[in-house]
């Protein structure tokens, strides 16, 4: 668990920090970079016998993975028109999906029949093959007539609407995230399930977090904002039912749960392209700081909702925490959306906003 807890602060603050130290450098490079990076780091944890050893490995994978995902994305949403940028995005977040659907049972199942280790190596290797493809497959340079600038990158966050998005996402997943981070026990001491289907009924909620994605990335690109909001208002709905007597019955909590992913997982696609969007002279630091937006509130949603489960509140704690978080992220939106109706000349601009300049779509 501490672990865990050092790698997700290491994506939160490595995501920026390596956007802005490898803004300069080729993009492959960096790609491949980070990739190696995180293989040695997985290696190194498989070969280490000290915890303090495993401890450093993990915040430098940690750091890797966080400039993987801010160069990815800022590689993908350029490499398309504006209009397509959230489905770009989704194509990139769906690998979370995945490697819920796929990787964690995986690595589970390889680490039950050889060893932690040997899950380590796997990832290890795996990092090495994929640093191979894209070292072939991606352009050497795809932002050729951009010279990158940390200084514009910084300036372009001053958008009030950036930080109204990040915001609503900060809260979204936290809360999201305070509900889920807890739900083995309200499927075994609640909705009665044996321990046995947990890993089972969590593979559900990946594919339905896979969903999300794909639902965000083809809504998101038309209507933002009302995706966004519905998204909300469904995580809203369904972690009131799951404080309710309805959470007693197997089925339908699983229904709950599969909803809840897709709820969820719709929503990283949007924020990220609203992110680009506002800050669109500053494609590679807003992707990296909407990454450290959600990480922010996966970790502070999973920290309030422990103490809410430890609480008099018990078992139905963290979806009350999860509840009110996922409701104080429809403020920020609705700012948004009032911004967007005041604004003269928003329709146009918003429903079709312009190319990164210089990137050509």
């Amino acid at each position: 668990m501490r672990l865990r807890a050092f790698f997700a602060i290491g994506m939160i603050v490595g995501a920026p920090a390596m956007a802005i130290a490898t803004l300069r450098l080729p993009q492959r490079s960096t790609l491949v970079l980070a990739l190696a990076v995180f293989a040695v780091g997985h290696a190194i944890t498989a070969l280490g016998s000290s915890f303090a050893l495993a401890l450093v490995a993990r915040v430098i994978t940690a750091f890797a993975t966080g400039a993987f995902w801010a160069v990815a994305g800022a590689v993908a949403v350029a490499s398309v028109a504006p209009t397509a940028r959230a489905r770009a995005s989704g194509m990139i977040i769906s690998g979370i999906g995945l490697a819920t659907v796929i990787g964690v049972p995986l690595g589970s199942l390889v680490g039950d029949r050889i060893g932690w280790r040997g899950a380590f190596w796997g990832l290890a290797v795996l990092a090495g093959v994929v640093a191979l493809i894209i070292g072939r497959l991606i352009p050497a340079e795809s932002r050729p007539d951009v010279t990158p600038s940390v200084r514009s990158e910084i300036a372009a966050l001053r958008s009030g609407r950036f930080w109204l998005v990040l915001s609503a996402a900060l809260l979204m997943l936290g809360g999201v995230s305070a509900a889920y981070s807890y739900v083995a026990p309200l499927l075994t001491d609640r909705a009665g399930l044996p321990n046995s289907a947990v890993s089972l009924i969590l593979v559900g909620y990946g594919v339905g977090a896979l969903a999300g994605t794909n639902i965000g990335g083809r809504l998101g690109d038309r209507r933002p904002l009302a995706t966004h909001i519905g998204a909300a208002l469904i995580a809203v709905l369904v972690l009131v039912l799951l404080q309710s007597p309805l959470s007693t019955d197997p089925a339908a909590t699983i229904v709950l749960l599969v909803l809840m992913g897709t709820a969820n997982q719709s929503v990283p696609p949007v924020t990220t392209a609203l992110a680009v969007r506002f800050a669109s002279k500053g494609p590679t630091l807003a992707y990296a700081l909407s990454a450290s937006a959600m990480n922010v509130g996966i970790a502070s949603g999973s920290f309030i909702a422990g103490i809410a489960l430890d609480s008099s509140l018990g078992l139905t704690g963290p979806s009350l925490v999860g509840m009110i978080m996922v409701a104080l992220a429809l403020p920020p939106l609705l700012a948004l959306t009032a911004i967007r109706a005041t604004r003269a000349d928003t329709p146009a601009a918003y429903e079709e906003p312009q190319a990164i300049e210089g990137v050509t779509a």
